[in-house]
């Protein structure tokens, strides 16, 4: 089974959110319910059932968080930038115009495990990543996507 790479930021943000759940939300999501427990009777006590509800999602967030971190293969962006001659690799962040529109957009290609399209992180699986892997500064790409063919001019290419 191969391992899925991830960026040192990716898994250094998911790190993060794993000591906030265990050292900050844990706690108090047990106080919570030592607190819903003395109100009584347990089976109409919709307080102690959100609180059990919210443990469990902790509880399972946590694990998914330790495997993910336990399976993924890190790899540091600058170094893969350093070794890619200019051209779009793992962890690249990639200024495009959009030929049609004018519009401007930035990607960085990270690892499935670690996309967020919010924060305009892109899954090296998605088709724009895919379609921008070994192309340079100044090359056009189009990208077959949901909405029809896009093509794209790339502007920069850098390794942050």
């Amino acid at each position: 089974m191969s391992r899925p790479p991830m960026t040192t930021t990716g898994a250094e943000r998911l790190r993060e959110e794993l000591k906030e759940l265990k050292s900050v939300k844990r706690p108090q999501v047990v106080q919570a319910i030592a607190e819903a427990r003395a109100h009584g009777d347990l089976k109409e006590n919709a307080e102690y059932h959100a609180a059990r509800d919210q443990q469990s999602f902790i509880e399972g967030r946590i694990q998914e968080l330790e495997a993910v971190l336990s399976n993924a293969e890190f790899i540091d962006v600058k170094v893969v930038g350093a070794n890619a001659r200019g051209k779009i690799v793992f962890g690249a962040t990639v200024h495009l115009i959009d030929v049609e529109s004018d519009n401007e957009v930035t990607y960085q290609i990270v690892g499935e495990l670690e996309a967020d399209i919010k924060q305009n992180l892109i899954s090296i699986t998605s088709p724009i990543a895919r379609a921008l892997i070994g192309k340079s500064e100044g090359d056009a790409v189009k990208v077959q996507a949901p909405g029809g063919v896009r093509e794209y001019e790339i502007v920069t290419v850098s390794y942050e």
